[in-house]
């Protein structure tokens, strides 16, 4: 996608340089900002500190990370070092687990010296097949923006409904809820976008940003308009996206997802949830029980950042001092709220039996 005329991915490889180039999604959308990783330990803190985020990119971000590992010391010890450093720094998206497996598995048995540029040739493989998957999500989704828009007064928008940021920010382009918004706008079918805030971190404002970069009409609304805005009419359809979900259809993402399903049932709006398939994970049944949710630090919580009058970015308290906070990142939408998952493959019932038929050769 294009930032100020200029294409981007949210990250990529400069060979001059041997080093990835991320863009620093801490100061969006304020300002635009590069960062270049040059180690190990460089690759865990931005993936923690969520310089980067988003399953898809989280993944990508961890598949140079052991690139760049096995080009500084191509051991075994290294090998299994790296894997435990980097899988340790968020516990909730599995794709970071899902392209670090890969990694692993790809890499072990090779000789050590094969090992840096098989690292790397597969760091790019995954990154190329993010962006084909989540085109593919985005063509699949757009069928159903189009019925909607077939049953609309001609120039009337659809209007969708997304929380969080599931855009090209995070993944490595595309992205996954925002892809069939960007394929229906080329296609030049009216939209209208709510954007949730997405507190605590206030994500929506990322949403916001590559929405009106884009040029898609779209609005910023705290995250409790959503059930209002679905009683008077106004929501034809919520796309989300998943960190993770189980092989049943139970979706996790992120924290406020499960009460915009529950609104959208309650209003017969249908609830979709674009799903790279790396996002399944086949492991887990019950979502309720067996995810792991990531408490992340109460400052999130209780302190917002933002620009002031001068146009400089910095950080607001706005509790009492003292107050604790509590700050779930997640929570896990059941699948019976669930109106469809948007794969790359195709659409599908959020169900154990249409996900084994949608992907035979992953469900096991």
């Amino acid at each position: 996608m294009k930032v100020n005329g200029t294409p981007y991915r949210s990250l990529w490889w400069d060979s001059t340089k041997a080093a990835l180039q991320i863009i620093d999604q801490r100061w969006l959308p304020y300002d635009f900002r590069i960062q270049q990783l040059d180690t190990v330990a460089e690759y865990a803190t931005a993936i923690t500190d969520m310089h980067v985020r988003g399953a898809p990119l989280i993944g990508a971000t961890a598949a140079y990370g052991m690139a760049l590992a096995m080009a500084q010391d191509p051991s075994d010890a290294a090998l299994d070092r790296t894997w435990d450093l980097l899988h340790a720094t968020r516990p909730t998206a599995i794709n970071l687990r899902w392209a670090l497996d890969r990694s692993r598995a790809a890499l072990a048995p090779l000789p050590p010296s094969a090992r840096a540029d098989a690292a790397l040739r597969l760091a790019h493989e995954i990154a190329d097949e993010d962006v084909e998957i989540n085109r593919r999500i985005g063509e699949h989704g757009l069928t159903l923006i189009r019925e909607i828009a077939a049953r609309k007064p001609v120039g009337e928008p659809v209007r969708l409904l997304t929380h969080c940021n599931a855009g090209w920010i995070a993944t490595v382009d595309w992205g996954t809820a925002t892809s069939p918004m960007y394929q229906a706008h080329d296609a030049g079918i009216p939209l209208h976008v709510w954007v949730d805030e997405t507190r605590p971190r206030n994500q929506g404002a990322l949403t916001s940003w590559e929405l009106g970069s884009h040029g898609i009409s779209h609005s910023y609304i705290t995250d409790n308009a959503g059930g209002h805005l679905m009683q008077q009419g106004q929501v034809d359809m919520v796309i989300t996206g998943t960190d993770r979900t189980t092989r049943q259809g139970d979706v996790c993402n992120k924290i406020g997802t499960y009460l915009k399903a529950l609104a959208a049932r309650d209003n017969n709006v249908p609830f979709y949830v674009a799903l790279p398939s790396p996002t399944i994970d086949w492991t887990v049944t019950d979502g309720l029980s067996e995810i792991p949710i990531e408490a992340r630090n109460p400052r999130e919580v209780t302190h917002v950042q933002g620009t002031t009058s001068s146009g400089e970015i910095g950080v607001i308290q706005v509790t009492p001092e003292g107050t604790p906070a509590a700050n779930p990142a997640f929570d896990v939408t059941p699948n019976r709220l669930v109106t469809g998952l948007i794969t790359e493959r195709g659409i599908c019932a959020a169900t154990a039996e249409a996900l084994a038929e949608m992907f035979p050769d992953l469900a096991g």
